[in-house]
């Protein structure tokens, strides 16, 4: 969604949208009611809406991307391009500037000029995002590339000049101040997990001018705008993200940005827009959702002052408003009626087809670092009724604050092998967005299915599914720290890049289908609840896995293996195990099992210090400590209730470090394992490592 610039004899401005069903929309606002300018036909799903036209002009000409094919459109209307790209794989996104077209299918990247080929370029992972820095402030044209890989690539023609490191993977790219800012090279970007940032693009260093974390554990960034709604004469940046949440900031006095408003919608902003549309006088922030709202949020006061005529005036334009709302309603029933009757004859008719009606689900899976849990997001063009979840591997459900569904959880057969998880959502009226958290366990792999059932008639339900991968909690770095103790791990035999690439996939997240360019490739990664490494480098006939934690290593190991096999495949292994990793993954398990005893202990000890000071009277008499404890209570126990078998994660990692150490030696150490979980129990930190050493 944009809004075409106003014209000469109107102040208000136009919105255009395109939706999933190839219409393309464009409408203003009279008196409060929209009043369509044109509509095209359907077609293939839009895939993005940009504005063009000759630099330096008003950009008022509209052009889609569907399929493998651009269109444009005059304001009026008037289709004046159809244009083929020939590209193999859908347009996912399109900037326009001046004659310059540039844009992203999946993996390539492709620029045309006056609808001429021009410049192309094979990404090494999915491209999300293209923009280019302003021509007409700068030499040559500069095209960037937000890359899921967490990289920016900034291009000339059709050669990367240097890559730019981000702290996730870039979904939306933007010029700052909508021009590139003062040096015409400022680039925002968000991330998909809530991050925001500002990057100076000069070659060779590009500078990092700003950062905003997402403290608020809010949701991934889907599109951003520049536009002074606050009045002062400093454009604001306008944000939207995938949980319906709408932000302002305005910029202080050192250029960084402070949050000055947020609005929280029920589904996922899909485009943000600043402008003027409704009511002359006052600018608005015009907000696009997933299931097709356009909402406006203006700076008009709600409440207006006047006189006794005034309020009368108010009175007559509220009636009217109710009035035309209660035709609309009727005659939206009655449609409703139409067809519900039609659907019926036609069904019921000899020569009737099974008519399941068809919803299209948005859905997201991803690793969060903060907690090492997964993030499960399902959103529907409709209200959602319940969603079932069904897991045949052993995860924990983590609770979500935003998540108003009723749980409930089925008994499973184990033993069967097929169920380890049944649960089911049941949704309230109108919810259409819900978020489940996960926590999977590493080494133990599967499919998490999650069936979604809409409330429309008759009853449907999809089934969309997600691997849970061997190393699961393992998430993309660009560095390693070199100075770990490190256990490897080395495959050889006849296997082609293409196959241990395919492995790589099939253990580890956040790697690319398809095999990079090149003859070999090194991959670093990060577990994200312990912060141990893996280095994996690998080309054809020959794999090398490093990692500072042994089980790691025996993951893969296992599950190579494993693949070889069932290719028929020999592989001959080898690896080198470094004694001082288990000391050093010991220390990083430490301070971890440490807060979590210490948070379980304080849990025990607050239902026996409430009665103390039911029985009392005050706790003027309790040592500050326990003090602390009874009056953090609530936040102790919120904590623990969010953390369910963290403790028991951890006893099964350290567990599982003293199973693994052993069998790379040839010993069974399984007989042991009481021993060791007597010793966590009653945790000691030197006690441990001694019983490590001595077993």
């Amino acid at each position: 969604m944009k809004l075409l610039p106003a014209t000469r004899g109107s102040a208000t401005q136009k919105v255009v949208i395109g939706d999933h069903e190839g219409v393309v929309l464009c409408f203003g606002m009279k008196k409060g009611e929209a009043v369509a300018v044109f509509k095209t036909l359907p077609g293939q799903k839009i895939a993005r809406l940009e504005l063009g036209g000759i630099l330096n002009t008003p950009q008022e000409k509209i052009f889609v991307a569907a399929g493998s094919e651009i269109r444009g459109f005059t304001k009026r209307g008037k289709q004046f391009l159809s244009f083929e790209t020939n590209l193999t794989e859908s347009i996912k996104a399109m900037h326009i500037s001046g004659s310059d077209l540039l844009l992203s299918a999946s993996y390539i990247y492709s620029h045309y000029c006056d609808c001429k080929d021009q410049h192309y370029y094979l990404s090494g992972d999915r491209i999300n995002d293209v923009i280019c820095l302003p021509v007409e402030r700068l030499p040559h044209l500069t095209p960037v590339l937000a890359c899921q890989d967490r990289l920016l690539r900034v291009l000339q023609g059709s050669d990367v000049v240097f890559e730019i490191e981000v702290s996730g993977p870039p979904t939306v790219l933007a010029l700052h101040n909508g021009n590139g800012g003062d040096s015409g090279e400022d680039v925002l970007f968000g991330t998909s997990d809530g991050k925001l940032g500002l990057i100076q693009i000069t070659a060779p260093t590009p500078t990092h001018k700003w950062e905003i974390q997402n403290e608020k554990k809010r949701g991934g960034i889907l599109c951003v705008d520049s536009f002074d709604i606050m009045g002062d004469g400093v454009k604001d940046l306008l944000v939207g993200r995938d949980d319906g949440m709408v932000e302002v900031y305005s910029f202080n006095n050192a250029s960084e940005p402070v949050l000055r408003f947020d609005q929280a919608l029920s589904e996922s902003v899909t485009s943000i827009q600043g402008g003027c549309v409704g009511k002359d006088g006052y600018d608005e922030i015009v907000v696009s959702t997933y299931s097709g709202w356009v909402t406006g949020l203006t700076t008009e006061p709600v409440h207006k002052e006047g006189g006794p005529g005034e309020e009368l005036r108010l009175n007559q334009e509220t009636q009217h408003k109710l009035a035309c709302l209660r035709s609309e309603l009727e005659q939206l029933q009655l449609k409703v009626a139409q067809e519900r009757e039609r659907y019926q004859q036609s069904s019921q008719s000899s020569q009737a087809k099974s008519a399941v009606p068809s919803f299209s689900i948005n859905d997201k899976f991803t690793l969060n670092k903060d907690d090492a849990s997964y993030s499960l997001i399902l959103e529907v063009q409709t209200a959602i009724d319940n969603v079932l979840v069904q897991s045949d591997v052993p995860i924990d459900l983590l609770d979500v604050d935003k998540n108003s569904a009723v749980v409930s959880f089925s008994s499973c057969d184990a033993e069967s092998g097929d169920n380890f998880l049944l649960a089911t959502y049941r949704c309230q009226a109108n919810t259409t967005r819900l978020e489940l958290k996960i926590r999977s366990i590493e080494g133990q792999y599967g499919t998490l299915q999650a069936y979604v059932t809409p409330r429309i008639q008759p009853k449907t339900c999809q089934v969309r599914q997600y691997l849970i991968k061997p190393l699961s909690l393992h998430q993309r770095s660009h560095s390693i720290d070199r100075d770990r103790p490190v256990n490897t791990l080395t495959l050889t035999g006849q296997f082609s890049f293409a196959e241990v690439h395919s492995w790589v996939v099939f253990c580890l997240p956040e790697v690319p289908e398809k095999p990079p360019a090149g003859e070999c490739v090194t991959f670093y990664f990060q577990n994200t609840f312990l912060d141990t490494q893996l280095e994996s480098t690998y080309r054809k006939g020959e794999g090398v896995f490093k990692s500072d934690n042994i089980s790691t290593i025996s993951i893969l190991k296992d599950v190579l293996s494993k693949e070889a096999t069932k290719k028929k495949i020999n592989l001959n292994i080898s690896y080198e195990i470094n004694e001082m990793s288990v000391k050093h993954t010991l220390a990083l398990i430490h301070p971890k099992l440490e807060d979590q005893l210490l948070l379980a202990k304080k849990v025990q000890l607050i239902d026996a210090l409430k009665e103390l000071q039911v029985h009392e009277g005050n706790t003027d008499f309790l040592i500050p400590e326990y003090r602390c404890i009874l009056e953090e209570a609530e936040r102790l126990q919120e904590e623990y209730k969010k953390q369910p078998a963290h403790l028991e994660r951890l006893y099964g990692m350290i567990t599982d470090l003293f199973i693994d150490k052993f069998k790379f030696k040839g010993t069974n150490v399984k007989t042991k394992v009481p021993l060791l979980l007597e010793i966590l129990d009653s945790y000691d930190q030197n006690t441990l490592i001694a019983f490590f050493d001595a077993a």
